[in-house]
């Protein structure tokens, strides 16, 4: 190792700890603020219940950060497109944003979903224990896959959890009849569907994507780069053989050719001069290798195919943000506004990486096209984090809010408010859970599952971004992070490299994610209810 690369590390070690430190800060601070001013709303009976829910809402939001934002940031960094201290940076920014502009202003409090509540009456206290027992074991089992970097769907968590504690509420006041009768089974049933064919989807689009990504434009520039290496060793050898040549010609001659080779040389300074202006064999020689460098059309793959594939990610990044990203949002866009801002969006974006592709022909082909797709894979690492932000974050505020909503009114209602401090609150929770538990799942998700390259980061995130809008449009029951999954392991299929071993114990911890969640909720329904806080 290198002393520049050990010097780098520990660079990045120093700027990922003094992140770390002030994420840590950051959320300490915030939430010290948001529990000072939560508290007021409260009445004093209620006061120890609000604390206790706010720091498990706020475990959930830092777990939801260490497994499923790091799951979608794992392609980045595995990629080399952004290190882990630029990935939380990013991160921050984005999360936070998406939390606090698009998270919405009103959110379901979860009172009907998977679970039909209102069949066994469910009295204010209860809700919130079961809405409390949801938070800790959804947060328990998000923690035990992160420690062992194990990418798991937060939203199959929090669902699971919600119909555990619901159960034993029914078990304990009207009965097991009862109990089993209060899930849908149905809902139950899409989300075991989900679990085979969110990643079949996403490996099926990051195959197809990816192979033709490699056939048209990595396999080109290899191609490309492999037939300018062997002009350049064309013309190295030529002036080996000149050399040898010239060493043999008396010195008569030697002076005759240098002074040839000296008029050529002034001749070459001219755009427009013609081979059969050329005296010496050597000038000539290199005249025809150059021939051929100048048909070897070196950057078309770049600046034909790259802008095409770059403006097709605009266009999916910009419909996945203003149909689920800004869903929360009033826009009042129509369809076909929608439609027009998508087009505007990929034109710009086409033109400039049209433009940008220009500027890196001074560049080996290798290197212009890791920089044109770690770009690209920045902006469609940005828009997932900011849809995440915008969605995933309601997996931890939705049974907060619905908490709070009852400790203030004393009613468990349909709908409730959340205050843009709560946002922030949990957004910057979400960082914080990142950069402290989630390494292993960056490793698993970016180095383990498949080798990574920004060419194939960005086809797993634009294949996983085109799968979700097509189920968010359709219907289809998906997960984002079997998506993402499946999206790498269709990327390790292209290239022969899919780590199957490693994808049995995440299959499973997929499909027992719901009963675990489900067991350790009932568990903690009856650890708050023997408590009697309310």
């Amino acid at each position: 190792m290198t002393t520049s690369h050990v010097s780098n590390t520990n660079n990045q070690h120093d700027s990922g700890r003094r992140i770390g430190l002030a994420a840590a800060l950051a959320l300490a601070l915030i939430a010290g603020y948001f529990l000072y001013i939560g508290s007021a709303d409260i009445s004093d009976d209620h006061t120890l219940l609000f604390v206790m829910a706010t720091v498990i809402g706020l475990f959930m939001a830092f777990n939801i950060g260490g497994n499923d934002v790091a799951n979608s940031f794992g392609t980045s960094v595995g990629a080399g497109t952004l290190s882990v201290p630029q990935a939380l940076l990013v991160a921050s920014i984005f999360e936070v944003s998406g939390a606090v502009i698009a998270g919405g202003e009103v959110i379901s409090t979860v009172r009907s979903g998977i679970v039909e509540l209102d069949s066994i009456g469910v009295t204010p206290p209860d809700f919130v224990y079961i809405m409390m027992s949801a938070l800790v074991a959804a947060a328990l089992w998000l923690l035990f896959a992160s420690w062992r970097g194990l990418p798991v769907s937060t939203t199959h968590a929090i669902v699971g959890a919600i119909v555990g504690s619901s159960v034993m509420l029914a078990l304990l006041t009207s009965g097991p009849g009862a109990a089993l009768a209060l899930v849908r089974w149905k809902d139950v049933g899409m989300i075991a569907l989900s679990w085979v064919l969110s990643p079949l989807l996403g490996g099926a689009m990051a195959y197809g994507l990816y192979s033709q990504i490699k056939k048209y434009i990595l396999n080109y520039n290899e191609q490309a780069e492999s037939q300018l290496n062997a002009i350049k060793q064309e013309k190295r050898d030529r002036r080996q053989q000149h050399k040898a040549a010239f060493e043999r010609l008396s010195e008569l001659q030697q002076v005759a050719y240098t002074q040839a080779m000296a008029r050529d040389l002034l001749v070459v300074q001219d755009e427009d001069f013609k081979a059969d202006e050329l005296e010496s064999d050597l000038y000539r020689d290199l005249h025809t290798i150059d021939e051929k460098r100048r048909h070897i059309d070196a950057h078309h793959a770049l600046e034909t195919w790259v802008p095409l594939v770059a403006a097709l990610g605009a266009m999916l990044l910009s419909s996945m943000l203003l149909f689920k990203g800004l869903g929360n949002i009033s826009l009042n866009l129509s369809t076909l506004g929608i439609w027009l801002i998508m087009g505007m969006i990929g034109a710009v974006v086409w033109m400039s990486t049209f433009i940008f592709a220009k500027t890196l022909k001074a560049e080996s082909l290798g290197r212009a096209s890791f920089l044109m797709f770690s770009w690209m894979q920045v902006f469609t690492a940005s828009g997932f984090a900011f849809s995440h932000g915008s969605n995933d974050i309601a997996n931890a505020i939705g049974p907060f809010v619905a908490i709070v909503d009852v400790l203030r009114t004393g009613r468990i209602t349909a709908e409730a408010s959340i205050p843009p401090l709560a946002m922030l609150t949990f957004g910057i929770a979400l960082v914080a859970g990142l950069w402290f538990i989630g390494r292993r799942v960056i490793k698993t998700v970016g180095h383990d599952l498949t080798t990574m390259h920004p060419a194939s980061g960005f086809s797993a995130e634009l294949a996983a971004t085109a799968v979700i809008m097509m189920a968010t449009l359709t219907g289809i029951p998906v997960s984002s992070t079997h998506i993402l999954i499946g999206s790498v392991l269709g990327i390790g299929l292209v290239n022969r490299r899919a780590n199957w071993k490693l994808m049995r114990p995440i299959a499973l911890a997929w499909v027992i994610t719901l009963p675990a969640a489900a067991l350790i909720a009932a568990v903690a329904f009856l650890g708050f209810r023997a408590m009697n806080l309310y």
